[in-house]
């Protein structure tokens, strides 16, 4: 176990300097990179201590170290998504386009009230193509009002696959609708 510790301590001292100024070449948060270092020696540490000695240690410190960096950037990227996906949900979001806006004023022109009879049908089969769930959450977001963070607690659904689900939807309903919307409105 002394022969070990002494192994370790020497690959420690030996690469801690160059693995620290790779690492922090790629991550430019300075507690990032460290805890990073922390971890890569932790495993080198376990990696012995399981009886797994490893045999060109600097190289194989710096592939745990880009796995790490790797690791990190994933972690960061699937936290920004969740948060984007969060701030999609938040219905008070400026710009948010809903299905009301769309459709042509709800008044007693006869122009207006038969597009909007034409596309109100056009969605009600594209509607009936859907999965039930996915045409569910589009009908309580779209047509109901309610918010997702409401479907969630409602439902029981997690608030991401509700979000899911009304993309797979839009999507569908987008590629229907399109013809009809060539039509109506283009030349």
């Amino acid at each position: 176990m002394r022969g070990q510790d002494q192994q370790i301590q020497a690959a420690v001292q030996e690469q801690r300097g160059r693995l620290l100024a790779f690492i922090r070449r790629r991550v430019p948060d300075p507690a990032d990179a460290e805890d990073i270092l922390q971890d890569v020696f932790g495993e080198l540490v376990e990696s012995y201590r399981m009886l797994k000695p490893v045999e060109k240690v600097a190289a194989w410190l710096f592939r745990v170290a880009r796995n790490r960096i790797t690791d990190l950037y994933r972690k960061k990227k699937t936290a920004s998504l969740e948060e984007e996906m969060l701030r999609y949900a938040d219905d008070n979001e400026e710009g948010a386009l809903l299905l009301a806006d769309v459709l042509p004023a709800a008044d007693d022109a006869p122009e207006n009230r038969l597009l909007r009879e034409t596309l109100m049908e056009a969605l009600a089969e594209a509607l009936d193509e859907l999965p039930k769930n996915q045409r569910d959450v589009f009908v309580w977001h779209e047509l109901e009002g309610k918010t997702f963070k409401e479907l969630a607690a409602e439902t029981g659904v997690p608030l991401k696959t509700l979000i899911s689900r009304k993309h797979y939807a839009v999507q569908h309903l987008r590629q229907r609708l399109q013809v009809l919307y060539n039509n109506l409105f283009t030349d």
